[in-house]
């Protein structure tokens, strides 16, 4: 009785986990990532683990796997792919993001940092998490540095959405 009960508690899990990695199939796999990593029916081989800047993981029977830059359906099927046949007849393989990495919001917020991503997040809703924006900030003086072109600084809005790794920079108003 246990045993089912912990099976129901792990799928649950898995599929709360599922959804949310479906939101977005073209997400890229990145350091700060807290990923999981399932075989069905082989408890021993479910490992939980956050990417690191080299962005690899060590996986049982496999060995170092490059996770970095690779989406949650392509990272699925490197490793079951590398468990079939060898391994196992049919594995069935599970990979989910258990909390992405960080976005960071400073300028004029209360409370400037790196915060929690959450899948469909906005500036405003980013800026929410600062504690708001301070009494000086800037409506329209908003800018948005994305991971990807650390170099270049983007014109934003509150509805503009945020990535995980994004920086968000609230900029002073003038009276």
């Amino acid at each position: 009785m246990q045993q089912l009960v912990v099976l129901i508690v792990a799928l649950c899990f898995s599929w709360s986990s599922w959804v949310v990695a479906q939101e977005d199939a073209s997400y890229l796999l990145g350091p700060g990532d807290k990923i999981i990593i399932q075989v069905i029916g082989e408890p021993e081989l479910t490992i939980e683990t956050q990417l690191t800047d080299s962005g690899k993981i060590n996986y049982p029977f496999l060995g170092e796997i490059t996770a970095k830059g690779l989406t949650i359906k392509k990272l699925e099927g490197l490793v079951y792919n590398g468990l079939k046949g060898d391994y196992f007849v049919e594995p069935n393989v599970f990979v989910g993001i258990v909390e992405y990495r960080p976005f960071f919001i400073h300028g004029e917020v209360k409370q400037p940092g790196g915060y929690p991503y959450k899948p469909g997040m906005t500036v405003n809703q980013a800026v929410a998490l600062a504690g708001g924006m301070t009494e000086r900030a800037s409506r329209e003086k908003i800018f948005i540095t994305r991971e990807a072109s650390k170099s270049r600084q983007e014109n934003a809005n509150l509805n503009t959405k945020v990535n995980p790794g994004d920086t968000v920079t609230i900029e002073q108003r003038f009276f």
